[in-house]
């Protein structure tokens, strides 16, 4: 009964070492979420009055450009996705991951060829092991991008979707992460970054009361266009890093709180488990101290007859 008591001890000694462990990263996981949630803010009315300007510049030319204009026949797609680098966030990168996989699927079904394109160390490693073919892959920042970061990432892309898809570029750009909605809610979405949809940004446009404005160019709308597009997707890429970065800090809170208040219950559970083996153990001790001194007392009274 002593052997049990202390494994029930050992157990509840390393519970609480890890239950220290997960309210730690619980915490810091909530103290990032402030900052991340004000970045992802910050760079919001940019990313739009960028989409709102290169909408603009589309609508009131009739140039041809990667940036606006749809191919006849789009034959090669570019999805990039986007992970995370550190796991204990419960089910933030295989829920992206997921979402990733639908796209690619519904773009093959249309007789596309698809480039992956991934950051963060667990979808590197998931392609990997599955040993599917990655394009180009950046690690190491998902936690806490820069822009800086995005425009590593966004070039590779560029260079594609300006090259000939006969020539090895690609006709459609898509981005998978995971949309912050709320501190209890994140949302894997994919969403189409090139080319831009005219008819929806128009759309949100005229739901929002907006009349987009008409230009004159100088020298040209193509030449406009051209000097628009990197800006365009650097800033939508940045804006995907900056919500994928809170959503995974909000999802690591979560999955750290779970696992604190599971490990207090467990802790609590040994506990009485291990009062229960104490009270047992007491009791078997009682019981061998009055059995003693019951055969004692019964052998010193047979010994005075």
């Amino acid at each position: 009964m002593g052997a049990q008591l202390r494994v029930y001890k050992r157990r509840i000694k390393s519970v609480t070492a890890t239950k220290k462990i997960t309210k730690a990263m619980e915490m810091i996981a909530a103290s990032r979420i402030v900052k991340a949630q004000r970045q992802v803010a910050a760079s919001m009315p940019y990313a739009t009055e960028l989409t709102r300007a290169v909408t603009a510049v589309a609508t009131g030319s009739n140039t041809k450009h990667p940036l606006t204009t749809e191919a006849d026949n789009p034959t090669r797609a570019a999805v990039l996705l986007l992970t995370s680098d550190r796991g204990l966030a419960g089910g933030y990168s295989s829920n992206a991951i997921k979402a990733a996989e639908r796209l690619t699927e519904r773009l093959r079904g249309e007789g596309k060829e698809v480039d992956t394109y991934i950051v963060g160390r667990k979808g590197v490693a998931y392609y990997g092991f599955r040993e599917r073919k990655v394009t180009e892959s950046w690690t190491g920042f998902t936690d806490n991008p820069t822009y800086e970061d995005a425009k590593r990432v966004a070039a590779p892309l560029i260079e594609a979707v300006e090259t000939e898809s006969g020539q090895g570029g690609v006709d459609e750009l898509h981005i998978v992460f995971t949309e912050f909605v709320s501190m209890l809610t994140q949302n894997p979405v994919d969403n189409r970054m090139l080319p831009l949809s005219l008819d929806a940004a128009a759309g949100q446009a005229g739901a929002k009361g907006e009349i987009l404005p008409l230009f004159d160019f100088e020298p040209s709308a193509e030449d406009v266009l051209d000097a628009l597009l990197p800006r365009y997707v650097e800033s939508r890429i940045y804006n995907a890093m900056l919500q994928a970065a809170a959503s995974e800090h909000a999802a690591r809170r979560r999955a750290m709180k779970s696992a604190t208040d599971n490990a207090g219950e467990l802790i609590n559970t040994l506990s009485r488990l291990a009062n229960a083996a104490r009270q047992a153990e007491i009791t078997q001790e009682i019981s061998e101290i009055v059995g003693g001194a019951s055969a004692l007392a019964d052998a010193t009274a047979g010994s005075d007859k």
